[in-house]
């Protein structure tokens, strides 16, 4: 079959489909990454076939000039369950969201993507959740949709949320500012929006099911796969560690997207100088240059990717993002996340904090000398590692994306 995978335009996101693509593209299938133009190196590199569609969007410029705007409430999707928000909040934050949010992500690519799905004839799409240009792209040229999640389902949970209220809310007060920008944007393709396109057919989910918010869609369990882009297994990393690992990482977005990171890294380093333990700091180049002088026991390494590191580690510290949380979730590490609580951030540190295998700091908050704390808590308390083992257990024994492949191709026959 042909498969069409329709990303939003951000990096990471990127590389959460790359193994399920690859999977498909072993299995015999015809796989196409469409994104727009500025990830078109980024899935080449990965060895598969990019699709440019419309334009770059413009959000990082807005992003690095407004920090603080992870920290808005309308960017925090983690408490939008039953019993958790009102109808009226909830459409304000979509009032907000559409037009900041969804809107610039879609609307540069939607023409693109619907003419190419249309050219192309994908038997499926397998979307970003927020990618709402491939869902109407598969509606309009009759191919099955799913989701491939990135997050836990906070956006599905939400819509969830948004439906069930609005029932007690009198007809003609009910407006919905997600479906009437999907409706105005898809109309010229004979699309009109209903819950279907905007959850999927279904639901691949990489988060352990016991890590997830409620929800009635239709899943799939995928077992997370690391991917980092390029990867080198280096010489000090088939060593054993003398002493206890930990990993200090910030990722990539922060600093790509919103000027910086949102911690004191060099304070947090020289902090963690007074543990008995090997500190490795992965870091980007640009990261790196704003160092001082480190301990002895801690040394800034670039290029290096997590799923090469972390497997030797006792503990990680990082800043929430999906990447360095599933990575470390699937290597059984303990994790200090030190987050904003932009999206389902929140949502996750929680999960794992009421699993018992990490802690949840919001970035606010962070002291050095509290992050020394926690940081020897997780090594030295054995309940951490011991939940963090259960958690690998549970995400590993999902299925891997390779024996995936027979029911997404059942699936998108029979729609």
């Amino acid at each position: 079959m042909r498969v069409l995978f329709a990303g939003l335009s951000e990096k990471s996101h990127l590389y959460t489909m790359v193994p399920l693509a690859w999977a498909l593209v072993t299995a015999g299938h015809d796989v196409l990454m469409a994104n727009s133009p500025s990830l078109t190196p980024v899935a080449t590199a990965a060895g598969l076939v990019a699709a440019p569609v419309g334009n770059d969007h413009t959000l990082h410029t807005d992003m690095a000039g407004s920090r603080d705007s992870q920290d808005n409430e309308v960017a925090n999707w983690s408490r939008l369950g039953r019993g958790q928000v009102d109808w009226a909040d909830l459409r304000a934050r979509y009032e907000i969201s559409v037009p900041w949010g969804f809107a610039r992500y879609n609307d540069p690519v939607m023409d693109d993507m619907v003419a190419l799905a249309r050219d192309w004839r994908p038997d499926l799409v397998i979307r970003d959740p927020i990618a709402y240009a491939g869902a109407v792209a598969a509606r309009a040229c009759g191919a099955a949709q799913a989701r491939l999640l990135w997050c836990a389902d906070v956006y599905g949970q939400a819509r969830r949320t948004f439906v069930e209220l609005a029932r007690d809310v009198p007809e003609a007060e009910r407006t919905d500012p997600l479906a009437e920008w999907i409706d105005k944007r898809a109309a010229p393709y004979g699309v009109s929006c209903d819950e279907e396109l905007l959850n999927g057919q279904f639901t691949i989910d990489t988060l352990p099911p016991s890590l997830r918010p409620p929800s009635d869609l239709e899943q799939l369990s995928m077992r997370y796969v690391p991917y980092n882009g390029a990867a080198v297994q280096w010489d000090w990393l088939r060593e054993k560690p003398r002493q206890p690992r930990v990993c200090v990482t910030l990722g990539r977005t922060n600093t790509e997207a919103y000027g910086g990171d949102y911690v004191p890294l060099d304070d947090i380093l020289t902090a963690l100088g007074a543990l008995d333990v090997d500190v490795v700091a992965a870091l980007m180049p640009e990261q790196a240059e704003q160092l001082g002088e480190l301990p002895p026991n801690v040394r800034a390494v670039s290029g290096i990717a997590l799923n090469t590191l972390l497997p030797s580690c006792a503990a990680v510290v990082h800043h929430g993002g999906w990447g360095s949380f599933s990575t470390a979730l699937v290597n059984g590490v303990p994790q200090l996340a030190l987050s904003t609580n932009v999206a389902d951030q929140e949502l996750r540190g929680r999960s794992l904090e009421k699993a018992g295998a990490g802690i949840l700091v919001h970035h606010s908050d962070v002291d050095p000398g509290q992050v020394l704390v926690h940081t020897r808590m997780l090594l030295e308390e054995p309940s951490f590692a011991a939940a963090a083992r259960r958690l690998r257990d549970e995400a590993t024994a999902m299925p891997s994306p390779h024996a995936l492949v027979g029911r997404l191709e059942r699936l998108a026959a029979g729609r």
